[in-house]
C-alpha cells in the first residue's frame, strides 16, 4: 500500500519541507513526512497515527517482557518438577535472561532505522517463539543438564531486546512535550509483562491434573502470534527514524549518555533485577510461607508507577523525581533489612513493594531526562537547539542507556546468590544496593540540579 492510499498518513506533498521528510517516497507503510513539533501536523493526523502505532507496540513489548522473565517463575517450580538444581544454578537461570536481553538491546536499537519500526516490530516478536517453545521442551525432561537448560534460558534474552527496538522508534512518534508521558506508557505496558507473567504462570501451570511446566511456555504462542499481526496491520515506518551508527557515536562521546546509562542501572536495573529474583528470595527466604503467588505485586505496581513518573516528570522535570525516587528506594532497602531482621515476612513485602514503586517511578523520570538533555546541549552553529539532531542522538542514547541500566537485571539476583553463598544472608547485597542508590542521588544532583550547574537552570 502506497502512502497516498491511507487518509491518516501525511505524504511530502502535504507537508514539503517537514522535518524528516525525503526526496524520494518509498512504497509500503513508510511515512516520509513526520513533524510532531508542528501543533498544526499534530492536531490534524500526527496524534491520530502516533497513537495508532503505540497500542501495538505496547502489546508486543509486553509479550518481550513476558517471555524475558519467564524464568523467574518457572524456576521456583523446578525442584517440584524433578530438576536438583541447587539455589545457586537457579539464581543463573534467572539471571541469564537479564545478561543477553541487556546485551541484544544495543544491535536492537539499530534495528529500527534499519529496517523500519514496523518491520522490525514484526520480527522481533516472532522471534520470541523460540524460547517459548524451548521452555515447554525441556521443562518436562527433568534429567536435562543445567548447561543445557542455561542455554534454553538465555534464548529469552531476546524479549529484553525488545524493550529498546520500541522506546526508540515511539521516541520518534510524539513532540517532546508529550514525550515522557508517551514514553512512560510504552514502557510500563512491557513492564507489566512480568507481573503477569508472575501472576498467570503458576495458575496455569497447576489448572487441571499435576503439575504441567509446558503450558508456561506454551500459553505465549498465540499471543505471539496476534502481536505480529497486530503490528503488520497497523503499524507504521518512520523515515525520520535514523538513529543512524554517526549519531551513535555522537551520543556514546557524550557524558551524558553515560551519566543517565549510570542512573538508570540504578531504577530500570533494580526493577527488572529485583522482579526477577523476587520470587525465588520469597520461596528461599520464607519457604515456611506459602507466598510465591503475590510475588507478581512487585513488577505490578512498579509497571503502574512508571507512566506516573514519566507524566511528573514532564511538569516538574526529570531530575527531581529522579532524585526522590532514589530517595525512597533507598528507604526501602533499609526497611527491608529491618524487616529481615525481625523475620517479618509483611514487613518484607511492603518494603520491596515501597522500592518497586519508586524504581518504576524512576524508569520514567531518567528517561524523560533524555531529550531534555539532548534538546539543550545539541546546537547548531547560532547556539539554538537542532532538534533533528538532538532527536537522533536522544534515540540513540536510549538504546545505550536502556542496554546498560538492563544489566541491572544481572548484577541484582547474582548479588543475592553471592550474598547468600558467602555470607548466608540477603542482608550485605542489600547495604551494597543502598550505597549504589546513594552514589546516584548525589549524580543525579551534581549533574542537572546544583546550582551553578551547566544545566541547573533547565527543567531536565
Amino acid at each position: 500500500m502506497t502512502l497516498d492510499a491511507r487518509p491518516d498518513v501525511v505524504t511530502p506533498r502535504e507537508h514539503a519541507g517537514a522535518v524528516g521528510t525525503v526526496e524520494t517516497p518509498r512504497r509500503g507503510r513508510w511515512v516520509d513526512v513526520w513533524d510532531p513539533e508542528d501543533a498544526g501536523f499534530w492536531a490534524g493526523k500526527g496524534r491520530r497515527v502516533a497513537r495508532r502505532n503505540l497500542w501495538p507496540s505496547i502489546f508486543a513489548e509486553f509479550l518481550g517482557f513476558s517471555v524475558w522473565q519467564l524464568w523467574s517463575i518457572v524456576v521456583v517450580s523446578l525442584p517440584a518438577a524433578g530438576f536438583s538444581y541447587s539455589t545457586d544454578q537457579m539464581f543463573w537461570l534467572v539471571a541469564l535472561p537479564s545478561l543477553v536481553g541487556a546485551t541484544l538491546r544495543l544491535p536492537y536499537t539499530f534495528a529500527v532505522p534499519k529496517f523500519g519500526g514496523r518491520n522490525w516490530t514484526i520480527v522481533s516478536a516472532l522471534l520470541l517463539l523460540i524460547p517459548s517453545t524451548g521452555l515447554a521442551y525441556f521443562v518436562s525432561k527433568p534429567d536435562t543438564p543445567f548447561w543445557l537448560m542455561a542455554l534454553v534460558a538465555a534464548t529469552a534474552g531476546v524479549g529484553g531486546g525488545n524493550f529498546a527496538s520500541s522506546m526508540t522508534n515511539i521516541s520518534f512518534f510524539f513532540p517532546e512535550r508529550d514525550k515522557g508521558f508517551a514514553l512512560g506508557l510504552n514502557a510500563a505496558g512491557g513492564n507489566l509483562g512480568v507481573a503477569v507473567v508472575q501472576l498467570l504462570v503458576p495458575i496455569v501451570i497447576v489448572a487441571g491434573a499435576g503439575l504441567s511446566l509446558d503450558r508456561a511456555g506454551l500459553m505465549w504462542l498465540p499471543l505471539i502470534a496476534l502481536a505480529a499481526v497486530l503490528a503488520w496491520k497497523l503499524m507504521d515506518n518512520l523515515s525520520v527514524a535514523t538513529s543512524s551508527f554517526r549519531a551513535s557515536i555522537a551520543a556514546a562521546k557524550r557524558p551524558h549518555t553515560w551519566v543517565i546509562s549510570f542512573l538508570y542501572i540504578g531504577t530500570f536495573g533494580s526493577f527488572i533485577g529485583f522482579s526477577a529474583a523476587f520470587p525465588l528470595l520469597i520461596k528461599t527466604t520464607f519457604p515456611e510461607l506459602a507466598a510465591v503467588k503475590i510475588a507478581f505485586l512487585g513488577a505490578l505496581v512498579g509497571s503502574v508507577a512508571r507512566p506516573f513518573g514519566g507524566k511528573l516528570s514532564d511538569r516538574v522535570g526529570g531530575a527531581w523525581v529522579t532524585v526522590c525516587a532514589f530517595v525512597v528506594m533507598g528507604l526501602g532497602i533499609l526497611s527491608a533489612i529491618v524487616a529481615l531482621k525481625a523475620g517479618s515476612f509483611p514487613g518484607f513485602l511492603i518494603s520491596f513493594l515501597v522500592l518497586f514503586v519508586a524504581s518504576g517511578a524512576g524508569n520514567g523520570s531518567t528517561y524523560r531526562m533524555i531529550p531534555a538533555v539532548f534538546r539543550r546541549t545539541t546546537l547548531d552553529l547560532d547556539g539554538r537547539p537542532d532538534l533533528v539532531r538532538a532527536r537522533r542522538e536522544a534515540a540513540a542514547c536510549i538504546g545505550i542507556a536502556s542496554a546498560v541500566g538492563a544489566y541491572g537485571g544481572f548484577l541484582v539476583p547474582r548479588g543475592f546468590a553471592m550474598s547468600s553463598s558467602h555470607f548466608g544472608s540477603l542482608i550485605p547485597a542489600l547495604y551494597s544496593f543502598c550505597g549504589f542508590y546513594l552514589i546516584c542521588l548525589a549524580l543525579t544532583y551534581f549533574c542537572y540540579l546544583r546550582r551553578g550547574g551547566p544545566l541547573s537552570q533547565e527543567r531536565v
